[in-house]
């Protein structure tokens, strides 16, 4: 049993037991990408579509006054984007049979900012359709660093090598993913994946800091209402 805070007196763990019983378990936490893309669907999406429109504007400068390579990537990246947006991830990794899909612009046009962005499109499409090694490279071949779809990729690294079972790695990117202490979306969510990692792989301490920094950074965040119950469920009371 994990260590308790020696300031604070623990409470009774059976007021916990019916919270331990409605939380599932980590590994259940941790099973399948898909599942937990799903309920988290509405946030993750939201920051993306949001970045887009930011990339929208920036495709537009480019479209306009960049070199002509640079506009037949901006061209060709669009119609990835609008089905990325519209969930549509088959059409965005492969084309339509009209249009290219973000595979093609990453290997045509990888040397400009479209063909970046495609990477991240590719990377994002292929997790979800299960094909993990290669997201995993698709997605370390975007350079989105500082941004909040680079954060992402790095999240779905995590996710990527979780499924290849693969949790120390999955480690080291959910704790770049959760670097930005400013960033109230996507730093709780990614800790909340952090924390179940850690708890599967018998890092019960850093399970613990990872869900107390949840409740205490983050209170308002969706993550936060489940805090509480991991951390009973590791034996910690004290908050």
């Amino acid at each position: 049993m994990a260590k308790r805070d020696k300031y604070t007196a623990p409470r009774n763990p059976q007021t916990y037991e019916s919270a331990e019983a409605a939380v599932p378990t980590a590994e259940d936490r941790l099973k399948g990408i898909e599942n937990w893309y799903e309920s988290n669907k509405k946030i993750l999406n939201g920051i993306l579509l949001g970045a887009l429109v930011l990339v929208a504007g920036y495709v537009g400068y480019n479209r306009f006054l960049k070199a002509p390579k640079n506009k037949k990537a901006n061209d060709a990246v669009f119609m990835a984007q609008d089905y990325f947006a519209n969930d549509s991830m088959k059409l965005a990794l492969n084309g339509d049979g009209n249009n290219y899909g973000a595979l093609k612009v990453a290997d045509k046009y990888g040397s400009t900012d479209a063909g970046n962005l495609a990477h991240f499109y590719a990377g994002r499409a292929l997790l979800g359709e299960g094909k993990y090694q290669e997201a995993i490279k698709e997605l370390k071949d975007f350079d989105g660093k500082g941004t909040m779809p680079g954060t992402v990729a790095l999240g779905c690294i995590g996710d990527a090598y979780m499924e290849l079972n693969k949790p120390q790695e999955a480690i080291s990117y959910y704790e770049k993913a959760t670097s930005d202490a400013n960033d109230i979306f996507l730093t709780p969510l990614y800790l909340e994946r952090l924390g179940l990692v850690y708890e599967t792989t018998g890092k019960a301490d850093k399970a613990m800091a990872a869900f107390k920094r949840i409740k205490l950074e983050y209170a308002a965040s969706a993550q936060a209402r489940n805090a509480d119950k991991y951390l009973s469920r590791l034996g910690d009371y004290s908050l």
